[in-house]
């Protein structure tokens, strides 16, 4: 079932998400904070294996969403499930959270910070370095394996908390702005390593994003929310080939056309200035 489209924006035809078995999903879902209501009646639903990005106004709910996908909150209204677990317990299990701040903990080293999960597995830390170590070759960290996170660059941090998010074995991730700290090259250089990434270990990813073009271009769908509380105005699948490279991808005139698509529906959702 794809997200339900509502609101004042002009959306596009829904896509449907693939019939494969869903992963995660959001039925009518309500949250507040005391008077404040976030989330109203959202649905939503995310396939196995596929990437979804959400991108809204500021203090929309995006966070909350996460929080909620994780099993760090519970809906006050409609419900939750992952993998067709509502329990709290079951969603945490089933769930690997990043946040924005990568939060590697300054007195390990790269692997180490990386190799956490593993370690609190019951792993011994060598046991633990050598399953990391390949993923480490994979993300392009080789040779930093024993630098503090104060010895690496932001790119390369964000990269090793990437690696520590997968390490955790879990089928679902939810990706909290991952890339906003950076410079806008080396975002660009990792939004193409995420894709990358991505496809060497498969997993089912709910990113947000205040990025458009960064939504459109690592996603396989594009939500974008309204002003609290949030439901879903527009939905867009990714233009197809993508995965061309990026300089090719953002001129092309369907990613173009797609792209102001969605910047018209977050205008019209931030309202006049």
């Amino acid at each position: 079932m794809s997200a339900t489209v509502s609101g004042p924006a002009e959306a596009s035809t829904p896509i449907a998400a693939p019939s494969a078995e869903a992963e995660l999903e959001f039925r009518s879902v309500g949250h507040a904070f005391g008077a404040v209501e976030v989330l109203d009646g959202l649905d939503l639903s995310l396939a196995r294996g596929e990437t979804v990005a959400i991108v809204g106004p500021s203090g929309c709910g995006k966070t909350t969403l996460l929080e909620l996908a994780a099993g760090l909150s519970e809906p006050l209204a409609g419900r939750v499930s992952v993998e067709g677990c509502e329990s709290v317990d079951g969603r945490l299990k089933r769930c690997a959270y990043m946040p924005q701040r990568d939060l590697l903990l300054p007195w390990l080293t790269a692997i180490d910070n990386a190799a956490l999960s593993p370690r609190l597995q019951g792993l011994s830390r060598e046991r633990a370095r050598e399953a990391a170590a390949p993923l480490f070759e994979r993300l392009g960290l080789g040779g930093f394996e024993r630098f503090r996170p104060a010895e690496l660059s932001g790119g390369m941090r964000q990269r090793v908390a990437f690696a520590r998010t997968l390490l955790t074995g879990k089928p679902l991730l939810l990706l909290d702005e991952p890339l906003a700290a950076l410079d806008a090259i080396t975002r660009a250089d990792l939004q193409e390593w995420l894709i990358e990434a991505l496809e060497a270990e498969p997993r089912t990813v709910l990113l947000v994003t205040h990025d458009v073009e960064e939504a459109l271009y690592v996603a396989d769908r594009v939500l974008v929310l309204s002003q609290r509380p949030a439901r879903v105005v527009l939905e867009e699948a990714s233009p197809a080939g993508r995965r061309q490279g990026r300089a090719e991808t953002i001129t092309d005139s369907r990613f173009v056309a797609t792209r102001e698509r969605a910047l018209l529906a977050l205008a019209g959702e931030r309202g006049p200035r």
